[in-house]
C-alpha cells in the first residue's frame, strides 16, 4: 500500500484491494455471497413446518371404560398428537418406544373412571422419550393439555350429575400457565433466530480470518499495512461486516414480519446489533489467525469457538449453575450477547435501555479482539524475513 496516504485514503484502498481479490477468486466470493444465501434458504425450508404435529403416541387403556375411551378421543383430536397404537400392556408400549415407533406412552390405570366418578384422585400417566427432547417434550405438553381439557369436561358432564353441582369443589391451589412471546410454541421462531446468526457468524469469522491469513501467508503484510495499519485493517474488515450485517438484518426482518407477528421492540436496535455482532465475530477471526502459527490453525480456532457458540449461548441449553468453564465460555462469545438483544427486541418488547448492555459487550469484544489481533499482525509485519 502506498506510503503517505491519509487514514481515509488508506481505508478506501484496503476496501478496494479486498473487492479486487473477490473478483479474482470465485471461491472466496462464493463464501461471502452464494453460500450464506444457500444455507439460509436451507434453514428456512427445514423449519418451515413451524409447529410439531401428529407426534406418534401409544395409549395403554387398562380401564376400558366410556370415560377412558373419551379420553382417547380427546388425545387423538389434539393437533400435536396421533395415537398410532393401543397395546394391551405397558411392556408392549415400552418396546415400541425403544424402537422409536412412538415418542410417548399414555397409561390409563384400571380404575381411573371409578375413582374419578367417586371424586377421588385419578391420575393418568404419561411417559415421553427425553433423548429426543424437542419431540418428547412437545408430546408431553400436548398430553397434559388434552388431559386437562378432558378433565374439565368430565367434571362438568358426568361427575356433577352423580354428586350434584353443589358438591363440586375446585382444587384449592392450581397453576395457570401462560406461554409468553412464542404462544404457538413454534420451533421455527425458536430455532431460526438462533441458527441464522450462528451460521452467518461462523461464515463471517472464517472469511475475515482467511482474508487476514492470506496476507500473512503470501508475505504481503508489510506492503498491505503500510504507514496506516489500523486504517488498512479496518478497510479489510469493512466489506465482510457490511455484507453479513445485510444478511443478518434481512433474516431478522424475514422472521419478524414474514413468519412472525412483527417486531415487538426496537427495529433500530436490532439493526444496530448486526454490524456490532459481525464486527466482533470478524475480529475474533482476525485475532485467532494473528496469534496462530499458520492460517489453518487460526481457522480451526475460529471453528472451535464461533462454530460451537450456539451450544454455549444459553439459548438452547441453560448455563445457570453450569460449571465455571461453561459460564466463562458463555460470557466470552459474541453470540451470547447478540441473542440477548435479539430476544429482548424481537419477541419480548423490552425497553431499549435493557439492550444497551449487551450491545456495549459486543463493542468491547470487537475492540479487544481486534486490537490484540491488529497488534499481533503489526509485530508479524515488522519481523525480519528469514533468509
Amino acid at each position: 500500500m502506498a506510503a503517505g496516504l491519509s487514514p481515509g485514503s488508506a481505508f478506501v484502498a484496503s476496501v478496494r484491494r479486498e473487492l479486487r481479490h473477490w473478483r479474482g477468486d470465485r471461491w472466496e466470493l462464493g463464501l461471502v455471497t452464494l453460500l450464506p444465501w444457500l444455507l439460509m434458504a436451507l434453514m428456512m425450508w427445514l423449519f418451515s413446518g413451524a409447529v410439531l404435529r401428529q407426534v406418534p403416541v401409544a395409549l395403554v387403556d387398562l380401564d376400558a371404560s366410556p370415560a377412558s375411551r373419551g379420553l382417547a378421543r380427546t388425545l387423538d383430536a389434539s393437533p400435536g398428537l396421533a395415537i398410532v397404537s393401543q397395546p394391551a400392556a405397558l411392556q408392549e408400549a415400552q418396546a415400541q418406544l425403544r424402537a422409536l415407533e412412538v415418542f410417548a406412552v399414555v397409561l390409563v390405570p384400571r380404575d381411573m373412571s371409578r375413582r374419578a366418578l367417586r371424586g377421588e384422585e385419578a391420575p393418568v400417566y404419561a411417559f415421553y422419550n427425553a433423548t429426543y427432547m424437542a419431540t418428547g417434550q412437545s408430546a408431553g405438553r400436548d398430553i397434559a393439555d388434552a388431559v386437562a381439557a378432558y378433565n374439565a369436561r368430565l367434571l362438568k358432564e358426568q361427575i356433577a350429575r352423580q354428586t350434584g353441582p353443589a358438591r363440586l369443589r375446585a382444587a384449592p391451589v392450581s397453576v395457570q400457565a401462560t406461554v409468553l412471546h412464542n404462544p404457538a410454541r413454534s420451533y421455527e421462531l425458536f430455532l431460526l433466530p438462533l441458527v441464522f446468526p450462528a451460521v452467518l457468524s461462523l461464515l463471517a469469522a472464517l472469511a475475515a480470518g482467511g482474508a487476514f491469513g492470506r496476507e500473512r501467508r503470501d508475505g504481503l503484510l508489510a506492503d498491505w499495512l503500510g504507514q496506516r495499519p489500523w486504517a488498512a485493517i479496518t478497510g479489510k474488515l469493512f466489506p465482510y461486516v457490511a455484507l453479513f450485517s445485510l444478511y443478518g438484518g434481512l433474516g431478522v426482518l424475514y422472521l419478524g414480519y414474514l413468519r412472525g407477528d412483527g417486531i415487538n421492540g426496537s427495529v433500530v436496535l436490532l439493526l444496530l446489533a448486526q454490524p456490532l455482532f459481525y464486527l466482533a465475530c470478524c475480529c475474533f477471526g482476525l485475532l485467532f489467525v494473528a496469534v496462530a502459527r499458520d492460517m489453518g490453525s487460526g481457522l480451526s480456532l475460529v471453528g472451535l469457538t464461533i462454530g460451537t457458540a450456539l451450544a454455549f449461548s444459553g439459548a438452547t441449553f441453560p448455563v445457570i449453575e453450569a460449571p465455571l468453564f461453561t459460564r466463562v465460555w458463555n460470557a466470552l462469545l459474541p453470540l451470547t450477547a447478540y441473542v440477548q438483544v435479539q430476544m429482548q427486541q424481537m419477541f419480548m418488547g423490552s425497553p431499549w435501555q435493557v439492550s444497551l448492555k449487551p450491545l456495549a459487550v459486543l463493542l468491547l469484544m470487537a475492540l479487544v479482539s481486534g486490537g490484540l489481533g491488529g497488534l499481533r499482525l503489526l509485530r508479524a509485519a515488522r519481523a525480519p524475513v528469514p533468509a
